[in-house]
């Protein structure tokens, strides 16, 4: 679930609100699966969503102001 987030982040042009969706899915799974560690989730794969936001789709933010 977090590759195909990675990837629709990096290689697509899908709506922002898009891609928030899935994120939220994947934040939803980790919680049933792990409701104990959900901490860990959000530093390794939160910042990870951020991180590929800032690379790959900063232009769009620019291109909107």
């Amino acid at each position: 679930m977090v590759d195909q987030v990675c990837h629709l982040i990096v290689f697509t042009d899908y709506a922002h609100i898009d891609i928030v969706i899935e994120e939220q899915k994947v934040r939803e799974r980790c919680e049933e699966l792990f409701p104990d560690r959900m901490e860990l989730y959000e530093m390794i794969y939160e910042s990870r969503f951020d991180r590929l936001w800032e690379q790959f789709r900063a232009h769009e933010e620019e291109e909107e102001e």
